[in-house]
């Protein structure tokens, strides 16, 4: 029996198992703090996990710091579940886990959410209003929910523009394809669209919850920025800011910040994000610095004072929360409610129970990676859905739901019908893991390091006509960008405002 097994022994009432876990959470903050291994780390996390599991089969409920259970609180009678589909799958901004080899089950995530699910209907509506056959995220179901995507093409039908908001949090230098999603999806709505783009870069988020300095935060900033910006898009209608350059540059963000921040308690924050009394108060505020770019007057040097300019936001799933917020203070402080379009999550290498980790190397394919890295990680830790041997696999052929590889390809491979081809040869036993691999690996492989070509483009020191005051970050033979970094006198108004 392994460490992660049987972790509820001994632990019979919720109480006991509560407490386990209290002390649990507590040492894997410490090992952090710490700075131990690596692998103790990931131990103690994953004993985390396990315990988490058990509490909630126990009690029916997910555990909660500083909740203690019930007395009479007991375990669910739902009967057996196969493959972990009985669990309630764990997604929040901060963790995605799930029991199910297949990943997340989104069809239940729209219901508790309370979204709406992206169905043929609305993509064929999409291709209408835009003359441009849907991307592949919306032909194939990676971006699966929205919220307000008829009310925003209902607008644009009667001539009246939107704008789009999407963000990265900046954790490390360097980004993984995962992180990608959001950013090749968002540039074909801005090209097809042709409307402008904000991108916030929440460093100031990652200082308040990860053991980094202010410093390194504002770096990761910067260096997620050129990758964001090697995408390619459009200069005339693209802002891109840091958080802790912007917050002090410009007052009538500033301003949204604080209005969004009286209409919302603490009890609303606890009981959105899971704040404790432990937790440091900017991560209690922060919700609403992740609100502001939802308003168009938060961007004076774009929109002028217009407030009434609607925000369409591209994100992943798990920052729903902060969105469900925004929404619900937007009426009340006279502006129009966001909406939203989801994606689905973009599995770890080992498998669809979580998404990829730009902490674990071994999880993620990282746009600083080389062919030879890409193949190696891809060939070793690519979760597979093929049988154990060849002759088991000729005979029953593989599971391409679960299959790590088929996934990727997915999200990558642009042509329908081959992909549908990779799926009925996998499945039928003709075409193997290996071969799978391959598939992935030529796909990934050119375009890595074509990004990596394009992103040597660009530098902190060209300003692309810019002016040379404040720092300028842009790319010569690219669709160039202004990322504001240093002196409020850097942000120029280079974005034509919206004729609606």
């Amino acid at each position: 029996m392994t460490d992660c097994q049987g972790v509820a022994e001994g632990a019979s009432t919720p109480m006991e198992l509560y407490e386990r876990l209290s002390a649990q959470g507590e040492k894997v903050r410490s090992l952090k703090s710490a700075k131990a291994e690596k692998a103790e780390v990931d131990a103690a996390v994953q004993l985390l996990l396990m315990l988490k599991m058990d509490y909630k089969q126990t009690t029916g409920q997910d555990y909660k710091a500083g909740c203690p259970p019930s007395e009479n609180v007991g375990a669910p009678n739902n009967g057996p579940a196969a493959d972990g589909a009985g669990e309630e799958d764990t997604v929040d901004p901060w963790n995605v886990s799930t029991t199910n080899a297949k990943g997340v089950d989104y069809d239940k995530l729209i219901v508790r959410f309370g979204s709406s699910k992206i169905d043929k209907e609305l993509v064929d509506r999409i291709e209408r209003v835009c003359g441009q056959k849907p991307h592949r995220f919306l032909r194939r179901g990676v971006f699966f929910s929205h919220r307000d995507m008829h009310q925003v093409l209902d607008a644009y039908e009667k001539h009246k523009s939107f704008f789009l908001y999407t963000g990265r949090g900046p954790s490390s230098e360097a980004m993984h394809v995962g992180h990608l999603i959001p950013f090749i999806f968002t540039k074909w709505l801005q090209d097809v669209f042709d409307i402008p783009l904000v991108i916030q870069l929440t460093d100031d988020e990652k200082y308040f919850w990860k053991d980094l300095t202010v410093e390194e935060c504002h770096r990761f900033a910067i260096e997620n920025a050129k990758d964001i910006i090697a995408c390619g898009f459009d200069l005339n209608k693209t802002f891109i800011f840091s958080d802790l350059d912007y917050m002090g540059a410009s007052p009538e963000f500033y301003r949204n910040v604080v209005k969004i921040q009286k209409h919302v308690t603490f009890n609303q924050v606890k009981g959105i994000f899971g704040f404790t009394d432990s937790d440091c108060i900017g991560k209690i505020s922060f919700p609403a610095i992740q609100a502001a770019p939802s308003f168009s007057n938060s961007f004076p040097h774009i929109f002028g004072s217009r407030k009434d300019i609607q925000c369409l936001i591209p994100c992943a799933i798990d920052q729903d929360p902060y969105f469900r917020m925004t929404r619900d203070v937007a009426p009340r402080i006279g502006y129009p409610k966001p909406a939203l379009l989801h994606s689905t999550f973009f599995p770890a290498l080992q498998g669809a129970q979580t998404k990829m980790s730009a902490s674990d190397a071994n999880s993620s394919i990282f746009l600083t990676d080389t062919p030879k890295q890409i193949k190696n990680k891809i060939n070793k830790h690519a979760f597979s859905g093929g049988k154990d041997t060849v002759e088991e696999h000729r005979k029953y052929g593989g599971n391409a739901d679960v299959d790590v590889s088929f996934m990727y390809l997915t999200f990558f491979l642009e042509d329908d019908e081959r992909l549908e081809k990779i799926r009925q040869d996998y499945t039928s036993g003709a075409l193997l893991t290996g071969e799978l691999k391959k598939i992935l690996i030529e796909t990934l492989q050119p375009m890595i390091a074509q990004h990596q070509e394009r992103r040597k483009q660009v530098t902190d020191e060209k300003g692309c006509s810019y002016p040379s005051e404040g720092r300028l970050i842009s790319c010569c033979g690219l669709s160039c960008h202004l990322l504001h970094v240093a002196e409020a006198s850097a942000i120029k108004p280079r974005l034509k405002l919206l004729q609606c």
